[in-house]
Parts: structure tokens; sequence; C-alpha cells
């Protein structure tokens, strides 16, 4: 390649843990062919047109570490694979996926480069990767490219692709707890914690949350009935079947009233202070098309407020305000709507902000409203004149601090009447700071709630109510984990893994392997094919029936997909790979292969172990990079580096004289005879070899396994059942 181009030779996407990070990446092999020459204090005009394009980037730090520091780089000279890196990343951010963490790395021929950048979708980094290429060209060759344009599709892919904010904030708080979480669909399912002690989250429900409370709450009718009889106050109603009856239940409940369909949400069809015979008729047309029927209601004067519930507290609250505009005298009440109320950056057209874009249709709530003022949408109003178009359905302020308690307890009792364990509970009342008494009503108790009036308040303080419910899932203390034992080695882990996967068994786990041999859940074989491979392996951490898992892995595995588990209780490295077999994926020489798999060891949780071969000195050499604690192991217990761990108190594993024994310091159990006749059988068939008992023996015990389990497991192998 000759010209000033960038040539994209193979785009990965590393889904786990990987050589560069613990979350995903996008790895991109280029060739800058000609440019390897030009650094960009070399391209005419590059810097300036690139800065005055994404002059956001003044913001990244780069090498120098500091504000600027990237600018600084561009002016002193970088490559088009460092620069790629940045651009990639500063679209995604503008995209409003913003992701801090990228390298840009020869990767061995002139002028080739691997360049990395964090993302949590494929089709994003992917899209990202592929405009930073476009404009970094157009910047080169002085050509026009329309970054605006490229930013608002990246920005509708984030959009359509990226799990929701309200989501994401559950997410985000599970991550910094270090609780694992797997997405489960293209939208806001989102599995947290692994197997059996899963949780499950669908935006803000939850797997605890009932399709009959769901139900109940969609009916506000039965929903105020069930309230009432727990001597919670409600306001007084009837569901009527037309219009003419609507305004017979107003005349008998007493005017004003509130019309609304009975199952509607978000406020949508919900028309308040209703007096007259018209207003009411035409309420219902509008409650009617929201809905599958329509409710009257007694209106209750107060300001609205949503509470969240989270099991059995009140953990945020919002307090509502009407939408007006006031007249200039020149502009239209649609105009002055566009101009007043629709610039805020907290409204718009989908769920990822709090508030919805004021859009006068016809026959709706906001016309209704106007008419009842005597305009219409192109009506002109005078200068200074108010004018409400919108009552319900603008959550702007935070009041969580001010909620009187007998109101939050209220809330919470509400939410358990109906048997929904996360809620948003709407309260009408004059003032959230006193008791409702004869003034104050809760009027719905919704499912499903939306998170984003709390997350970001027009006014006041944000609540982290993402953590709030992370925690009533899974609380303090705990992580949703089950054991997992992670295996790298050079094509020698198979039959460890499968003895291993044994042991957990005969504890009594329901257990699941993934290895060269097959995916297997408690011993028995479901897919014999690429087993190892991500999407297959991560099967295991789904079932809601696994209670411990077993997970062979491989140098290419790694480099190309990931492991497809987050941490694990054991990781176990046997042999160190060659580079020979990973030349197309360049790998580089024999040493940077430990570098790579040091992944497997840089996983091991602080409460577990690393499994390492001490007389294989790369091996050995990982020890460092273990967060938990570390077994050496070997055939020959006078392996030097085995040996001065012992004399620190450390934990070893070896055979001796056909024994085989666990030590730790100058501590030691005999756990096996290699010539027992159930134990020599397996050697001799070549079942097992001594160095797979033992590496099996040193996890199982890492696990805290007994040695008479041990014992029991590695003789009964092979015969009750086929592994």
């Amino acid at each position: 390649m000759s010209a000033k181009d960038i040539q994209f030779l193979r785009i990965t996407y590393l889904r786990g843990p990987n050589i560069w990070t613990y979350r995903p990446v996008m790895e991109a092999l280029i060739d800058i062919g000609e440019l390897e020459d030009f650094p960009s204090n070399l391209l005419p005009g590059f810097n300036d047109r690139l800065k005055a394009w994404l002059p956001q980037m003044v913001e990244h730090y780069c090498t120098p570490g500091v504000y600027g520091g990237f600018f600084q780089r561009l002016d002193t000279g970088t490559w088009a694979g460092h620069i790629l890196e940045h651009v990639s990343l500063e679209l995604q951010t503008r995209a409003g996926m913003s992701m801090g963490f990228g390298k840009a790395r020869e990767a061995g021929p002139r002028g080739v480069y691997k360049v990395v950048i964090r993302t949590d979708h494929e089709t994003v980094g992917r899209t990202s990767l592929e405009m930073g290429r476009e404009l970094i060209l157009a910047a080169i060759h002085d050509t026009p490219y329309d970054v605006p344009a490229a930013i608002a599709q990246l920005t509708d892919l984030v959009d359509a692709l990226y799990v929701g904010p309200s989501t994401a904030s559950i997410v985000e708080a599970a991550y910094e707890r270090r609780i694992p979480f797997i997405r489960l669909n293209a939208g806001n399912l989102v599995q947290l914690g692994h197997g059996a002690n899963q949780r499950r989250i669908w935006t803000a429900e939850t797997d605890s949350t009932s399709a009959i409370a769901e139900g109940i709450s969609k009916d506000k009718d039965l929903t105020k009935n069930l309230l009432a009889m727990c001597g919670i106050p409600v306001p007084e109603g009837q569901v009527v079947d037309s219009p003419a009856a609507a305004w017979a239940a107003a005349q008998e409940i007493g005017l004003p009233v509130c019309v609304k369909p009975l199952d509607g949400n978000r406020s949508r069809g919900v028309s308040l202070d209703l007096s007259t015979q018209a207003d009411v008729e035409a309420a219902y047309a509008i409650a009617l098309e929201q809905g599958s029927e329509v409710i009257v209601e007694r209106f209750v004067r107060g300001s609205e407020h949503r509470l969240l519930v989270i099991g059995d507290r009140m953990v945020a609250a919002s307090q509502g305000e009407s939408a007006s505009v006031t007249g200039d005298g020149q502009h239209s009440v649609g105009e002055l709507i566009e101009l007043q109320i629709n610039v805020d950056p907290r409204r718009g057209r989908d769920g990822n902000v709090p508030l919805e874009l004021v859009k006068l249709k016809e026959g709706s709530p906001e016309m209704l409203e106007l008419a009842r003022q005597g305009l219409s949408k192109d009506s002109v109003p005078e200068k200074d004149r108010k004018v409400l178009v919108k009552r319900t359905g603008n959550m702007t302020t935070d009041v969580t601090d001010v909620v009187h308690p007998d109101v939050a307890a209220l809330a919470v009792l509400a939410a358990r009447t109906v048997g929904l364990d996360i809620a948003g509970v709407d309260v009408v009342t004059p003032d959230i700071r006193q008791p409702l008494g004869t003034h104050g009503v809760i009027v719905e108790v919704n499912a499903g709630p939306s998170l984003l009036m709390h997350l970001n308040p027009a006014q006041g303080q944000a609540r982290p109510v993402g953590q709030a419910i992370a925690e009533h899932l899974i609380p303090a203390g705990e992580t949703g984990r089950i054991p997992v034992v992670g295996l790298m080695g050079d094509g020698d882990t198979t039959r460890s893994a499968k003895l291993i996967a044994w042991l957990l068994h005969l504890k009594g786990f329901y257990t699941g392997l993934a290895c060269a041999d097959g995916l297997f859940v408690n011993q028995r074989c479901l897919q014999v094919d690429k087993a190892m491979d991500f999407d297959q392996a991560e099967r295991l951490l789904v079932n809601r029936s696994v209670q411990a898992a077993v997970f062979e892995s491989d140098a290419r595995r790694l480099l190309t997909q990931g492991l497809p588990y987050d941490r694990c209780q054991v990781g176990i490295v046997t042999r160190m790979p060659k580079a020979a077999p990973l030349e197309d994926l360049y790998a580089g020489p024999d040493e940077k292969i430990p570098d790579y798999v040091r992944t497997q060891i840089d996983l091991v949780l602080a409460s577990g172990f690393a499994i390492l071969h001490a007389a294989d000195e790369a091996v050995a050499d990982l020890a460092p990079f273990s967060d938990g604690g570390v077994i050496f192991y070997a055939q020959d217990e006078e392996v030097p580096r085995m040996q001065a761990h012992r004399a620190q108190g450390g934990r070893a594993g070896f055979w001796r004289d056909g024994q085989l024994i666990l030590a730790e310091g100058h501590k030691e159990h005999a756990v096996l005879s290699s010539l027992r006749p159930a134990v020599s059988r397996l050697l001799k068939t070549d079942t097992l070899s001594q160095s797979d008992i033992l590496v099996a023996a040193c996890a199982a015990w890492a696990l805290d396994l007994s040695p008479e389990l041990i014992r029991a497991g590695v003789k009964s192998y092979g015969q009750a059942h086929a592994v």
C-alpha cells in the first residue's frame, strides 16, 4: 500500500476479558502504509483540520498525562494508528457512549498496528472505527467531512443498540461492586450474577416482579380498590364506557374531575381539573385513544409526585410542575412551545431523557387545555400572557429529603399491596412534607417505573437509584458469583478440566464444563463442537441451575474472543504456549506470550487461587499477577521455585514416591497413592496422567474440597459416570 491510506486488515470484537483490559474492546489490525513516513506534524494542515472538527479532544490526556496531552502529541508528531484510537473514542463519546480506554501498538511488520478501543457494543465500536478512518483521511487529504452528520448517525446507533439509561445505571452500580453481568437480549434484559446465584432485570422490573402484580398495576380501578381496602387514601372514581357515562360519573363524584385511561402510562391521555360537560366528554375520547377503558376520578388539588419504592423503602421522590409558555405578541403557541419548552435538553423523543417533548396533536390533552383557555396552537398570545400547556408528566424536581415519613410509609404499603418489589407510586398532595390526611391521595402504582427523573432531575440532587436496585437484588456483601475455574495451557488441560468438574460434581455442585471435548452440564454432554467458544461457554453462566463452572481455554481464543467469564475463583496455567501457531494473529515472539496468558491469572479473585506449574519458569513468573493466593505444583518437590514458596508458608502440590502430597508450608497431606488399583488403572490406560491428577487435586483443594473427597473422586473417575 503506497498511497496515504489506512487499511483495515481485520476487526475483532473481544467480548470478554482479554489481553488489553477486563471489559469488551474492538481490536483493529490496520496497515497505514505510506503514512508510516508521515507522522501528524508532517501532514500539512492536518492537525488544524482535526482540531477544528473535534475540538473536544483537547480533553484527552494521552501519554503526557495532562489536559491537552493528545493535542501535544499531534503537534510533536504521532502516527495514524494512535490518531485513529483517539478519534474513534471521541466519536463514541460524542454519540453518548463515553469510553476512555484505548491503545495503539505496533504489530510487527512495518506500518501494521493494532488499534484497540473500549466499546459496549460491537456495531457501535466497528462503526466508530470506520468513521474515524474516513474522518482522518479527509483531514489528511483536505476533503470535506460532515462531522455532525457522522455523530448523529452514531448517536442513533447508540440509542437503538445500547441499553437504556435506567438499565445502564443498574449495570454500572453492579460493576462498581464487581457483580458480573450478562446482557441477554438486544434490549434491556440483563442478568446480574452467574448461574444459580443470578438475578435478572428488565429496566426497572426484576425477576421478583410477578405477572399478577404487574397486571394489577395496569388496572387503575382494581389498584385503587385494593389500596382502599388497606386504608390508603385514594380518589373516588368510576370506570365508564361512553362520553355520556363519563359526564354522569363526573356529576355523581363531584366537579372538578380527572379523566384518564384505565391502563395507560407516562401520563398519556390524562386530563385534569375538568368542570364542564364539553371538557369531560372531549377528555373521554382522548383517554380512550391511550387505553382500553376510561376512568373518571375526583380531581385532587395539589402537586404531582412520583415516589420510587424499592423493596421495603422509598429511595427517591420527584415533584412535578406544569408546563407553560409566555406570550410575546409575535409567535404562535406552537412556536412558543418549541422556543421555550422543547429546547430543554432534558426533553426528547425517546426514553433516554426524563421529559417528553410537548407536541400539540389533535385530540390531545394539551389541545384540550388550550381550548379551555380560548386558544389553539396557531393562536398568538399577547405579550406576557402565561399559557398553560401541559399539567402532567413533568417530574422535574427532586424532593426525596423532604417527603414526610408517613407518606413514604404509605408508598411502601401501596407497592406491597399491589405486590411489586419496585414501584413508582404517584401521589397528589398540596405539601409532600405533611401527612396526606384528607388533602392528599395515592392515584397510581406503576410497575417498571422510569428512573430518569431520579437520575437526572431538572432541579435538586440526583439519586443513586441504580445502586439501590442492585443492592435490593444482590445484598451488600454478596456478589452473585458461583465458583468458576479457568484453565489454560498448551493443549494439555482437557483431562484436568474434566476431572475437576467430576470432583465438583461429587461435592454436590450442579456443575458445568466447557472444554475441548464438549459442553457438559451435570455430567451430561450438551454439545460437542466449539464448546470452548465464547458464546457456547457463556451458556454455563446463564444456566440458572449451574452452581459451579469449569472453563478450558487457549491462547487463540483469548486473542480472538476474550474469556467468557469476568473473574474466577481458581485460575490455572499448566504450560506456556508457543507463538508459532499464532502467527496469523501477529502475536509476536515467544517472549510476548506470557504477557497474554497472564490474563488468566489477572482474573483470579482476591478470595481465590492461581495454580501454576512451578517447573515452567514462564508460568511460575505469573504468580505476582494473582490477586489471590498461589498454589505451585510440580512432579518433583525439589523444584527451587516451589521450595522457596513453601518456605514462606505457601501452598504446593507434588508427587513423592507415588504419593500425591498437598502441602502448606511444612504441613503435609498425603492424598492418594498412584499404586492403588483404581488410580493405577487410570494411569496405565492413559485416562489420566499424574499431572492431570495433580492439577485437579490442587484446584479442588483451592475450592475447599477435603483430601478424602479428592481421593474418592480420583478413584471413582470414569466408573460411575461417563464424563
